[in-house]
């Protein structure tokens, strides 16, 4: 008997239909195909969210969709190996996958990213399509660290101790498949960030809007300290970002349940 399974691109289509008949959540892991400083690999940023959208497919009643590995990557343009698409391709992309997976029967599309770069694309692009899926449909994006705490974010994944290819982001991959991180390749190295008013802002003006500016501020592509990393705590942030992201989508439905008609 062929066993169970939560991806969409493992089932056959009877599954599929017999699956939309209880659920209509469908779950879109979206990355990049980028450097990871000296020793993480291309794929950190979609592997990261497939495993979390794996583990929180049965808790939120989801399928998961096969993952974007193509995405908006134009900061990190001038390191080797990097393989990126443009703004109105990616968004395209979005659209045009929201519209097909609405008409196989989804009510619920969550891109669940792991490349802090898409996420305003996404979101524009399922409001340019919203209008064409239909009412019904509600199409967004989280990113897997967005429902984490305070103490959470300070301990893995935030300004003070990283966020690319850090020791929370290695250690991720290395809970998954150690071989693919080249250990004794990892560094330490922060951007020379001046004292601003709102980092938040510069970053923004800085990043999103500066192809080649991850290149610019940074020699190796880390941001962050990945020296320690192991996977034991890559365990334990799974297990977090998965928790996050499981409460960001019961917060996402009651918000939509809350606001009246209009």
């Amino acid at each position: 008997m062929k066993p169970a399974t939560v991806f969409l691109g493992e089932m056959t289509s009877p599954e599929v239909e017999a699956f939309l008949r209880t659920s209509q959540t469908v779950i879109v892991p979206t990355g990049s195909t980028e450097q990871h400083g000296p020793h993480g690999p291309l794929l950190t940023d979609a592997l990261i969210p497939t495993e979390v959208a794996r583990r929180a497919a049965p808790r939120v009643g989801a399928l998961v969709a096969p993952t974007i590995n193509y995405s908006l990557s134009y900061p990190h343009v001038g390191f080797t190996g990097l393989v990126h698409i443009r703004v109105p391709t990616f968004m395209a992309l979005i659209e045009d996958l929201c519209l097909s997976l609405s008409s196989i029967g989804f009510r619920r599309i969550v891109f669940l990213n792991g490349h802090y770069d898409n996420t305003y694309a996404i979101a524009y692009a399922c409001a340019n399509v919203a209008d064409r899926v239909g009412s019904d449909v509600k199409a967004f994006p989280i990113n897997y660290w967005d429902g984490m705490t305070r103490d959470e974010a300070a301990e893995f994944f935030d300004p003070s101790n990283g966020l690319h290819a850090n020791k929370g982001e290695t250690s991720a991959v290395m809970a998954l498949n150690a071989a693919l991180v080249d250990l004794d390749a990892a560094n330490a190295e922060m951007p020379p960030f001046p004292e601003t008013t709102n980092q938040a802002a510069v970053h923004t003006a800085f990043f999103f809007s500066s192809p080649g500016s991850v290149y610019r501020a940074t020699h190796s592509g880390t941001w962050g300290d990945a020296r320690g990393s192991n996977a034991e705590f890559g365990g334990r942030y799974l297990q977090v970002v998965t928790d996050a992201t499981v409460r960001m989508i019961d917060d996402i439905e009651r918000t939509f349940a809350a606001m009246p008609d209009r």
